[in-house]
């Protein structure tokens, strides 16, 4: 695709640019209620009606070829924490490319992996594809924090020479200069409110609780605050303690190994990730606890349902996985056809819960759909 006529090329940035330039102007699109106090958009005040349930309708659907000629592979930069113990964004890839094949769309990607607590890292990497923007026609990052990472996104939104989208997050900082041309990502506030629901009708009221959070941010504002928040106000649960883990399994396993003997009257144990999901199994395995605390993780991941079959996890928030790369992909195809415009500028996937009560056609059946492109089971890391 870089050897495309450099002629068309300008003239496309051009016009590519005005018309992000015009979109974040006019952002937000419609005010929902605290908009005033949050440094941030959520999905619904920035998504024009319709584009998302279009591209959710799309991804879902089968592929439609892209419809022009290349001239050469398009080039596709990813900047995300692979390294750590999550296979989210390895099946994130896998979709993508995947889809991009039955798309009939010729493409090379260039990895630049880290683990989910190398900002410095990341930080690194944004500056090298910025230095060298014409190697490439699309950067994807999924920041290690969004809001460490920021400026990163703001950088590589203002380069003129690729097309940035954004993985994992989902709530655009209104403090950005340069908006990414979009996010892509399942909403962690929909998904503690599913689980919420979920749990408050399982285990009742009045049930007492620790957690190992993650990072302090969005992500584990959402996922962790806002679940706790709710079970709070709707359950009268009481959280005894909680244990920032970093995303970590040893952040997992140290949280959990501590709350087994300081505080034995916790009976449910929330995990933020699936590594600090699997280290709080690892430590309740390890002193024979497994059945004797409900332990939940957060995204449905290959090792998450491994452990739901186990019996050493009990529920999770699951997502429909592959979305986000097949929806990548499908967002790549709009913009070299010219149809960026149709495009959300928050993509969100599906999000329910699987639990231990479910069958085993159940869990497959979920599985099945949820990682239609990356395969099911646990992948090989």
């Amino acid at each position: 695709m870089k050897q495309l006529n450099k002629a068309l090329l300008t003239t496309s940035a051009f016009y590519l640019c005005a018309a992000a330039a015009l979109a974040e102007g006019n952002l937000p699109l419609k005010e929902l209620p605290g908009i005033a106090d949050r440094d941030y958009w959520v999905p619904g005040e920035v998504n024009a009606d319709g584009k998302l349930e279009a591209l959710q309708a799309m991804t879902g659907a089968e592929a439609i070829k892209y419809s022009g000629a290349q001239d050469g592979p398009v080039q596709i930069a990813l900047i995300y924490p692979s390294a750590d113990t999550s296979d989210f964004w390895a099946r994130n890839y896998l979709a993508m490319t995947k889809r991009l094949d039955e798309l009939g769309i010729v493409y090379e990607t260039t990895e630049f992996a880290s683990r989910q607590i190398e900002h410095s890292l990341q930080s690194t990497y944004a500056n090298q594809v910025v230095q060298d923007a014409d190697l490439y026609d699309f950067v994807i990052f999924g920041p290690s924090e969004l809001a460490i990472q920021a400026d990163n996104i703001d950088k590589m939104s203002g380069s003129d020479g690729f097309s940035t989208f954004v993985w994992a997050f989902h709530t655009p900082p209104k403090a950005l200069e340069n908006q990414p041309d979009a996010w892509f990502d399942f909403s962690s506030a929909a998904g503690a409110l599913t689980m919420c629901d979920y749990m408050l009708e399982r285990l009742g009221n009045d049930v007492t609780m620790a957690m190992n959070r993650g990072i302090p941010g969005i992500t584990d504002d959402q996922r962790s605050g806002d679940f706790k928040a709710c079970v709070e106000e709707k359950g009268n649960w009481n959280t005894v303690y909680e244990h920032y883990g970093e995303y970590q399994r040893e952040g997992g396993f140290e949280g959990t190994s501590l709350i087994l003997q300081a505080y034995p009257e916790a009976t449910i144990i929330h995990n933020a990730n699936t590594a600090m999901a699997m280290g709080s199994v690892e430590a309740q395995v390890s002193v024979g606890k497994e059945k004797d605390v409900f332990s939940t993780g957060w995204g449905g991941t290959g090792l998450e349902l491994d452990a739901i079959r186990r019996g050493e996890l009990d529920a999770t928030p699951m997502r429909m996985g592959d979305d986000v790369g097949a929806a990548t992909a499908e967002a790549i195809k709009a913009h070299m056809e010219d149809r960026q415009d149709e495009l959300p500028f928050v993509f969100l996937g599906r999000i329910t819960v699987a639990h231990d009560q479910m069958s085993t056609e159940e869990l497959d059946a979920l599985e099945q759909e949820a990682f239609r492109f990356s395969g099911v089971g646990a992948l090989e890391r």
